[in-house]
C-alpha cells in the first residue's frame, strides 16, 4: 500500500509538471519584416519565372572552368571551417534536444573484504592462541539504474532546443553561402588570367610593330632618308613597348600564381589545361531574373542566415526569461544488491522515487535580469543585421544588372572603335612606308590603337566580372530548404563534403 501511495504521489507531480511545461514564456518575434523594395530598378533581362543557377558555370561550356571551381572548394579553407561549423552545430542541435528527455545511467559494484573480533564474551582479550577468530571473507555486488529528468516548466530547455536547430540551419546556409564565395573568386581569377593573356597578345603585337618600325627607320636614317631625331623617335617607342610588354607577362605571371593557389593545382599542370582550352569564350545570356526581388533575394544563403538568425535570438531571450523562474526536477532509481560470506547469499532489491527538487530563484544580485537584457539587446542587433543584409543583397542585385546592362550595351561600341582604329592604323602605315605620312602621325595612329584595344580588353573583363556578380548576388543556385526548387539536401552536402 505505501509503494502504491508513493507511486500515485510520483504520477502526480509528473501531471503537474507535465501541466506546467506547457506554460512556456513568450518570445519576441521569430520573424520580422524585411525591407524588399517592390520591384528593381535595374535592366532586367527578359525571361520566364527565376530559374535556377545551380548549372550557370555550365552555361559557357567550359570544361576548365567547372573542373578549377571543383579544385577550388576541394582545397578552400574557409569551406572547410564553414563544414566544420555545421559539424559543431548539429552536435549541438543533438545536446539541446537530449536535455528535454530524462537520462538514465547504469551503475555496477564490486567489493571484497573481511571483518570481525578477535576478543571474547568477557571482553578481555583471548591468548593468541584460542583468540583469533576465523573471519570468511565478505562479498557485496550491485548493479541499479539512475534516472534524472528536468520538467520544461517554462520552456528553458525548448528554447535553448530551438535555438540550436536554428543555428544548425544558419551554419548550413553559410557553408553554402562559402561554397558559393570560392566558386565566384576562382572564377574572377580564371577570368583575370583569360583578359591578361588577352592583353599580353595585345602588348606583344604592338610590340613587334614598334620594333619593327625602329628596324626600317633606322635602316632609312643611315641611308640619309630619315632624319636621326625621327630613328631615335622610332627606337624610343620600340623600348616603351618592350617595357610595357614585360610588365605585361610579370602581370600575368602574378595572376596565374594566384589561381594555382586557389585550386590547389600546381601550376605546370595548369599551364598544360590553360594551353589546351579556348582561350575567349563568349558569355551565355542571363537568365531570367524574378521581377520581385523577395522572391529572388530569399534565395541567398546568407540572407536565410542572418533571417535564422533573428530566429536563433529570439529563442536566447525565452531561454534567458525562462532561467528568472523556478526549475523542476525528479529523480529515481532501481537497483539489487547481493552479498556472499561462507556459503551465505542474500540478494536485496532496491528502488527509490525521488527526491523531487523544485529550484526557486530568489537572490542572485541582478545576474538572470542582467543575462535576459543582454539576451534581448542581441536580439535587436540580430534584427538590425537581417535588415541590413536584405537592403546589401538587393544593392548587390541591382549593381550586377547595371554593369552587365552597361557592358553589353557598350561592346558594339568598343568592337567598332577598335576595327576602325585598325583600319586608320594601317592606312597610316601605308601612308607613311611610302613617305606621305610622318612617324608622329604613325605613332599618334599606334597609340590610338593600342589604346582601343587594351579598352576592349577591359570591357570584357569588367563584363565577366559583372557576370559573376550577378552569379553571387543570386545566390548561386541554393534555394531554402522548403524550396521546391532545391537541387539538393544541404545536410547531405555538407555531410560529404571535404
Amino acid at each position: 500500500m505505501r509503494r502504491l501511495r508513493s507511486i500515485a504521489a510520483l504520477c502526480l507531480t509528473l501531471g503537474l509538471g507535465l501541466g506546467l511545461a506547457g506554460c512556456g514564456l513568450t518570445r519576441p518575434p521569430a520573424t520580422v519584416e524585411a525591407p524588399f523594395p517592390a520591384r528593381w530598378h535595374a535592366p532586367l533581362p527578359h525571361g520566364g519565372s527565376l530559374a535556377s543557377l545551380a548549372d550557370w558555370w555550365r552555361q559557357l561550356d567550359d570544361p576548365l572552368l567547372v573542373e578549377l571551381i571543383a579544385a577550388a572548394e576541394a582545397a578552400s579553407p574557409t569551406l572547410a571551417s564553414a563544414a566544420a561549423r555545421v559539424a559543431e552545430a548539429r552536435s549541438t542541435r543533438v545536446q539541446a534536444g537530449a536535455a528535454l528527455l530524462p537520462n538514465l545511467d547504469a551503475t555496477a559494484s564490486a567489493s571484497r573484504g573481511v571483518s570481525g573480533s578477535s576478543f571474547g564474551a568477557g571482553g578481555a582479550a583471548s591468548s593468541s592462541s584460542s583468540s583469533t577468530a576465523a573471519v570468511a571473507p565478505l562479498t557485496t555486488l550491485q548493479a541499479g539504474l539512475q534516472s534524472k529528468w528536468e520538467i520544461d516548466l517554462f520552456g528553458r530547455l525548448r528554447a535553448d532546443r530551438d535555438s540550436a536547430e536554428q543555428k544548425f540551419n544558419s551554419a548550413t546556409a553559410k557553408w553554402h553561402d562559402a561554397r558559393v564565395a570560392v566558386a565566384a573568386e576562382t572564377a574572377n581569377a580564371y577570368f583575370a588570367e583569360r583578359a591578361c593573356q588577352q592583353q599580353l597578345r595585345v602588348a606583344e603585337s604592338d610590340a613587334r610593330s614598334r620594333g619593327e618600325t625602329a628596324r626600317l627607320t633606322d635602316l632609312s636614317a643611315r641611308a640619309g632618308f630619315t632624319a636621326p631625331a625621327d630613328a631615335a623617335l622610332a627606337r624610343a617607342s620600340a623600348s616603351d613597348a618592350s617595357g610595357r610588354l614585360t610588365q605585361q607577362r610579370a602581370q600575368c605571371a602574378v595572376q596565374r600564381k594566384a589561381l594555382v593557389a586557389l585550386s590547389g593545382i600546381d601550376e605546370p599542370t595548369l599551364e598544360r589545361k590553360l594551353a589546351a582550352s579556348p582561350a575567349q569564350r563568349t558569355l551565355p545570356a542571363v537568365g531570367s531574373i524574378a521581377s520581385v526581388p523577395a522572391e529572388a533575394i530569399s534565395q541567398r544563403p546568407d540572407v536565410y542566415a542572418a533571417e535564422l538568425g533573428v530566429a536563433s535570438a529570439s529563442a536566447d531571450v525565452g531561454s534567458a526569461e525562462a532561467e528568472r523562474y523556478p526549475k523542476l526536477s525528479i529523480s529515481g532509481s532501481i537497483g539489487r544488491m547481493q552479498i556472499r560470506t561462507s556459503g551465505f547469499r542474500e540478494s536485496l532489491d532496491t528502488w527509490t522515487i525521488g527526491p523531487v527538487s523544485l529550484t526557486v530563484p530568489l537572490l542572485d544580485g541582478g545576474a538572470r535580469a542582467a543575462n535576459s537584457d543582454a539576451a534581448k539587446a542581441r536580439y535587436t542587433e540580430a534584427v538590425s543585421l537581417y535588415r541590413a543584409n536584405v537592403r546589401q543583397a538587393v544593392r548587390e542585385v541591382e549593381e550586377a544588372l547595371v554593369n552587365l546592362d552597361a557592358t553589353d550595351a557598350r561592346a558594339a561600341d568598343a568592337d567598332a572603335a577598335v576595327s576602325n582604329y585598325q583600319a586608320s592604323f594601317d592606312a597610316t602605315q601605308a601612308r607613311y612606308q611610302s613617305g606621305l605620312a610622318s612617324l608622329f602621325e604613325l605613332e599618334d595612329s599606334r597609340r590610338t590603337l593600342f589604346a582601343a584595344q587594351t579598352a576592349r580588353v577591359s570591357l570584357q573583363r569588367e563584363r565577366t566580372e559583372a557576370w559573376v556578380a550577378l552569379y553571387r548576388s543570386m545566390g548561386g543556385g541554393w534555394a531554402r530548404p522548403e524550396s521546391p526548387s532545391m537541387t539538393s539536401n544541404p545536410a547531405a552536402k555538407v555531410a560529404t563534403s571535404p
